[in-house]
């Protein structure tokens, strides 16, 4: 493995920007997806608190 490195020295770095990239796209999924979820219980919540009335 170390003679790979050894040969294409860029190699580590481009792993590390893939390694970042998807970490970044994983943060953002992550969080979209939860004010997506919040946006619908507060939502369901709307909807009970007007039925009543």
């Amino acid at each position: 493995m170390s003679d790979l490195f050894d040969e294409y020295p860029m190699l580590i770095f481009a792993l590390e920007s893939l390694v970042a990239l998807f970490l970044l796209v994983f943060i953002v999924v992550w969080t979209s997806s939860g004010k997506k979820k919040a946006g619908r219980a507060r939502s369901a919540e709307r909807s009970k608190q007007q039925k009543p009335q």
